[in-house]
């Protein structure tokens, strides 16, 4: 029994944002594989509700013609990881919402609504911040663009104000161009699990192929928010690839994190994978950028 009180259908997305301007309490429906089960739940018995899922404007995935990559917030995780845009630039992006619960949830489920819930365990979230992914906010006043580095302000809250709606998801050709990425999730179990850590790391070597010309990574569960390492980064610049490149990330990202313990693993085991997956992640990425780690 889903206990809501009204239910708005747009058929355009001027008319869902008039409706969200007149009723900015109400909540938007996507996809639903969240917002219904804490319906269900009573966690939202009696909210209104904007359904925005048949809006076909809010679908899709193109290369702009600046080269950036625009992906709109209605694209089903599914439709993400096949995508051959995704497929030809940064197919990490693809690789982390494969990891999204099971094929029914990847489905239904959409990109936007994953980094609308705010939480520090989506999977999309580290790799979207790696790539330094601008957020197109829209309302009834104009269009606002907001680095996804600004976007998380909380657990489960996000700088998405009462009258906006996300549209569009933008990843700029000079964070993925010539770089390589690598995605892992640890969790409880293999599938149908959120996860316990995600670290997300992309590189870009020197043309040489012996050191790092940029490195960026970020971890989801490691703190109230997904967050970047900028220490690791940074100690990663320039750095030939040898073991000490892993060890200096590894030990970098600490700096940076601040996990807690939960019934899914205590405080002391997520700096453990803080480390482990760093070091990992790093090197698969490296490996994929056509180099190779040394001693």
């Amino acid at each position: 029994m889903y206990n809501f009180n009204k239910l708005y259908e747009p058929t355009s997305v001027e008319e869902a944002l008039r409706l969200k301007k007149e009723h900015p309490e109400a909540l938007l429906l996507a996809g639903g594989s969240d917002i219904l089960i804490k319906i269900r739940e009573g966690k939202l018995a009696g909210c209104d509700l904007i359904n925005i899922y048949m809006l076909e404007e809010l679908r899709g995935i193109c290369l702009e013609d600046d080269g950036s990559i625009l992906i709109r917030p209605l694209t089903s995780f599914t439709d993400v990881s096949m995508h051959p845009v995704i497929k030809g630039h940064v197919p990490v992006l693809g690789e982390a919402v494969d990891q999204i619960g099971g094929p029914q949830i990847r489905n239904i489920g959409t990109i936007g609504g994953n980094i609308c819930n705010g939480v520090t365990s989506a999977d999309s979230a580290t790799t979207f911040k790696t790539y330094d992914a601008v957020l197109e906010l829209t309302s009834m006043d104009g269009i606002r663009l907001l680095p996804y580095a600004e976007f998380n302000l909380g657990p489960g809250k996000v700088d998405l104000r009462p009258d906006e709606i996300m549209t569009g998801i933008r990843i700029p050709k000079e964070s993925y161009e010539n770089t390589y990425g690598h995605y892992i999730k640890y969790a409880m179990r293999r599938a149908m699990d959120i996860a316990t850590l995600g670290c997300s790391v992309n590189v870009r070597l020197s043309k040489s192929k012996d050191s790092i010309d940029r490195l960026r990574i970020a971890f989801g569960v490691a703190a109230p928010i997904p967050i970047r390492s900028t220490h690791a980064e940074e100690s990663a610049q320039g750095h030939a690839l040898d073991a000490a490149l892993l060890e200096a990330v590894a030990e970098g990202a600490l700096a940076d994190v601040t996990p807690r313990t939960s019934w899914r693993a205590s405080k002391e085991f997520r700096l453990q994978l803080v480390k482990e997956l760093a070091r990992r992640a790093t090197k698969a990425a490296v490996e994929k950028a056509g180099g190779t780690i040394n001693g």
